[in-house]
């Protein structure tokens, strides 16, 4: 079983759903460590021409809280104005933004439960099918930490193929995950690019661009311009 995990984001770039088309199981990692001023609860758009940042508003952070102890603030819909204006003229809007609508008005406070069907609806618009797990429900309390944590799941899901992201390889080692019994390969995203407004091309926007600049068929096909390594 080829598993893959990451945290619960906002939004994230295409490679995040790169790694999880390729897997058959997918760790939603809620009960990581919440990170301030990290990409949880923000992505960037495209607004006119440029890279902007929207974020989430997040309520009940404090040190040491976990993803899922963290709660959704109300500037839902200030996000939702930001990237009607931002893509009602892409060529996709009346296909993707009654999705990112439905997904912004979700009525869950739960920041990991809000990402979490979040993720769950554009896989279900992308054809991505893994089994889905909350670590929370996998792993509960643990001492583990980084790569004993991550071998950790692989082993509680009867993993014998585990995929990270290319960052990972700082982090992991494959020969460590080889003694488990588990081969260990790191995801490179291609180098991906599509026409947006007439501008130069901004890489490594939220999947929003994506999805608003390329048919459901387009952005399926970008699933699989990546390389593991």
């Amino acid at each position: 079983m080829t598993v893959g995990s990451n945290q619960p984001y906002l939004f994230p770039y295409i490679g995040y759903w790169q790694l999880m088309n390729m897997s058959d199981a997918y760790v939603i990692s809620d009960s990581m460590q919440y990170i301030k001023k990290g990409y949880v609860n923000r992505n960037n758009i495209l607004v006119d021409g440029k890279r902007h940042l929207i974020t989430l508003e997040v309520l009940g952070v404090k040190t040491g809280k976990n993803i899922n102890e963290v709660m959704v603030g109300n500037n839902k819909k200030k996000i939702l104005k930001s990237i009607f204006h931002a893509y009602k003229k892409a060529p996709y809007f009346e296909e993707v933004y009654p999705m990112i609508e439905n997904i912004m008005n979700y009525d869950e406070k739960n920041l990991a439960k809000f990402l979490g069907h979040s993720i769950k609806k554009i896989a279900a618009y992308l054809d991505i099918k893994p089994k889905f797990i909350y670590l929370s429900d996998l792993q509960g309390e643990t001492p583990l930490r980084a790569q004993a944590r991550t071998i950790d799941i692989c082993k509680r899901v009867n993993a014998d193929h585990y995929i990270n992201a290319v960052g990972g390889q700082k982090l992991y080692s494959k020969e460590d995950f080889a003694e488990e019994g588990i081969k260990l390969e790191f995801l490179q995203t291609g180098d991906i690019k599509y026409k947006q407004f007439g501008n130069e091309f901004v890489p490594n926007l939220s999947i929003i661009d994506v999805m608003m600049f390329n048919s459901q068929d387009e952005t399926k096909k970008m699933l699989g311009e990546c390389t593991l390594i």
